[in-house]
């Protein structure tokens, strides 16, 4: 579903350990009802060792892509480059909370988008009928 909408969440991680990020992936997407939490693509970072625990956790399917192959997360490339008017690369994410992360992330998903028609990543997301279905009020779950 956010692959669809374009949706995006940010997680404050107390460090990068795959311990840390096993912790705040299964929070982030458990909060999520199990119909929008299919898949996650990810690149072959360490701090992703702990993905069978993740995937457990959550249900989730995990792929990796190839090593040195970006283009095959085009969307979360994208995505890391609008993130950089907000964090320009080598900024201490430390030093941020998760409410000052979750204002980033709404800021992204309440901008138009013209791969989505000019409307926003919130809209598609919220549209979709498996929103409707799971009755998800919409600040709760993008955490505000």
């Amino acid at each position: 579903m956010c692959r669809k909408s374009l949706f995006t969440m940010m997680v404050k991680l107390g460090s990068s350990k795959a311990a840390d990020v096993l912790d705040g992936f299964t929070r982030a997407f458990c909060a999520l009802p199990q119909e929008l939490r299919q898949t996650l693509t990810y690149d072959q970072g360490k701090e992703m060792a702990l993905h069978k625990s993740l995937a457990d956790n959550t249900g989730m399917t995990i792929y990796f892509c190839d090593p040195h192959s970006p283009w095959q997360r085009g969307l979360n490339e994208n995505t890391n480059g609008l993130l950089r008017q907000y964090l320009p690369k080598g900024t201490d994410l430390g030093v941020y909370s998760q409410r000052e992360l979750d204002e980033m992330a709404w800021e992204l998903n309440t901008r138009p988008r013209k791969s989505l028609g000019w409307r926003s990543a919130a809209e598609v997301f919220y549209d979709d009928a498996s929103m409707a279905k799971a009755g998800l009020i919409p600040t709760v779950a993008l955490g505000l």
